[in-house]
């Protein structure tokens, strides 16, 4: 079988010999036609530490796919969006739909380009999934590799990171610290590049992927800066090759089995709520089939076990430190939580990547054993009701309690809310609804880390409930419920919540309600008027149009 069986429809047609002069013109010499070509992409941009260093890992990989004399190697790039930076303003409206275009650019330059395997750093929350997409799209021989996790940073001999920023500013307004400290918090909170430090939705991400088979034992673990990544970037050429010579594609390693090993560590290691949106997405993308209810039965079978941030106190340095993610899996497949024949871009399977892996240490109190989880279910949690009749996502880790039952208090986007807490509006014993900030509302479902991460600063995170349409960033913790659909801009009930009603949140029978008459109801939705929406043209205008709701992932491809 030719290794080149793709490339080789550009590069050995004889009546195409512009394009073989153009990469003859762009470095390709001439007797290297004829190797397979890898094109070697990233989300490498500056101004945020989780890509700021990926444009020089392609650089690596580009060099290890070239000193195998097999292969060329071409090195491409695409966008990026910072969540850390857009949380709380508009620029968090283009955080999920940059998923999409990250997808489109990848299968856009590899299918324009005819190359034969798909080589793909990402450091961000969403550019992960967005790669995967794509791969599964081509089907074609690929790698992804995590950018990997930033270090801690430390402030009066206090552990800091993102989210650590984000809720000094809570208590900066409440008063509990003063604005000296507060500049100090910001100053050390990202020490360099690397995506955020806890448990979040990037690390969440590339432990699932891990997990999935779709990238190497130890990417989702090894921090930024480390030599172990280094490394990683420098071995990646004799894995694609291996991939290339055995036409291992992602169909044969994402599958519903390779899905439910992915679902299971986020459960385990108390994962981001928007790995819901993104294995959603990947499994439509690959054609398997994936609903809400599958997230159900994983966490009604899974515990939690890690101790980790936004709601324990490690950071995916110190898991690395004690073994990394395929520590974690060694375990969990010793306790038959995970299935160990899932093929792997090593080309082996997960038990045999695992055979030779050190397990976890003695005396680790990061990762609970099973006899003692952190909680016997998963923080995951799926409710239906009369809020959700298409259902919503709850992140319920046991600290915050397991249900909640409070009066509504109302805003109709993000930034009234943020107004709202600094006015001292949210009350203990409140509901905090924020609607019309869903995938259509937003638009592009932002994340809600900003008013969660006030609410934590001041005091209220274990005394209010926030429910929304829009989403949450993985470092937001409390009694939060997100993804609620259908959405209010698409008159969903959530649209039809007044300040005062009584709504009750049970994530142990999985329900969500507004304890309002039916009738009530039905007339306040004959009053209901759909409000414009918030842009008309560009992307944005485009993402509103094609954007699936979110129990379906929020694809545009559907």
């Amino acid at each position: 079988m030719a290794l080149n069986k793709i490339s080789r429809q550009l590069t050995q047609d004889e009546t195409l010999p512009a394009a073989q002069a153009m990469l003859i013109g762009s470095g390709v010499a001439y007797e290297d036609l004829n190797k397979p070509f890898i094109g070697i992409g990233s989300t490498g941009f500056e101004g945020n530490p989780c890509n700021m260093h990926l444009a020089d890992f392609a650089k690596i990989q580009k060099k290890s796919v070239y000193d195998t004399n097999k292969m060329v190697g071409l090195v491409f790039n695409t966008i990026g969006v910072s969540d850390g930076i857009t949380n709380g303003n508009d620029g968090m409206r283009y955080s999920l739909p940059s998923r999409e275009i990250i997808a489109d650019s990848i299968e856009t330059a590899a299918g324009a380009h005819f190359y034969d395997g798909i080589l793909f750093t990402a450091g961000c929350d969403k550019n992960m999934p967005a790669a995967i997409m794509a791969m599964a799209r081509l089907n074609r021989p690929s790698i992804m590799i995590y950018g990997g996790t930033i270090n801690g940073g430390h402030y009066k001999g206090e552990s800091l990171n993102i989210v650590s920023a984000f809720e000094a500013y809570g208590k900066k307004v409440n008063g509990k610290i003063g604005e000296a400290e507060y500049k100090e918090i910001i100053k050390n909170s990202c020490p360099g590049p690397g995506a955020c430090g806890g448990m979040y939705t990037a690390n969440t991400m590339a432990s699932a992927i891990e997990a999935m088979g779709m990238s190497l034992p130890y990417s989702s673990s090894s921090p930024a800066r480390s030599e172990e990544k280094k490394k990683e970037c420098q071995d990646i050429g004799k894995y694609i090759y291996n991939l290339l010579e055995k036409d291992i594609k992602p169909s044969d390693i994402i599958t519903s089995k390779s899905l439910r090993n992915a679902m299971v560590v986020v459960t385990v290691l108390g994962g981001s709520t928007n790995a819901v949106l993104h294995l959603l997405a990947i499994a439509r993308t690959m054609g398997l089939p994936l609903t809400l209810a599958d997230f159900q039965k994983i966490s009604d079978t899974t515990p939690l076990l890690a101790d980790m941030k936004p709601s324990g106190k490690y950071l995916m340095e110190d898991l690395f430190k004690i073994g990394g993610v395929p520590a974690i899996i060694k375990f969990l497949l010793k306790e038959g939580l995970i299935d160990g024949s899932c093929l792997t871009v090593t080309g082996q399977t997960i038990e045999e990547n695992l055979k030779s892996l050190k397990g976890l240490p003695e005396g680790q109190d990061l990762l609970r054993p099973l006899s003692d989880p952190i909680k016997p279910q998963g923080h995951i949690q799926i409710l239906f009701g009369n809020i959700a009749k298409l259902g919503a996502v709850a992140k319920i880790t046991g600290h915050e309690g397991e249900k909640f039952e409070g009066k509504a208090i109302c805003f109709d986007s993000e930034a009234d809310l943020n107004q709202g807490i600094s006015d001292g509006k949210v009350k203990a014993g409140h509901v905090v609804v924020v609607r019309y900030v869903g995938p259509k509302g937003g638009p592009g479902m932002p994340e809600m880390l900003k008013p969660t991460s006030a609410i934590i600063g001041a005091g209220l995170g274990d005394k209010v409930a926030l429910i929304t349409d829009g989403r949450f960033s993985g470092g937001s913790h409390g009694f939060v419920v997100g993804h609620v659909t259908p959405e209010a801009m698409e008159g969903g009930e959530i649209a039809l919540i007044e300040d005062g009603d009584t709504i009750k949140i049970d994530a142990v029978n999985n329900t969500i309600d507004i304890l309002v008459d039916g009738a009530v109801i039905d007339f306040r939705r004959s009053n209901w008027k759909k409000p414009p929406y918030r842009v008309t043209s560009g992307y944005l205008w485009k993402y509103i149009k094609n954007v699936a709701n979110a129990s379906e992932g929020c694809i545009t491809d559907l």
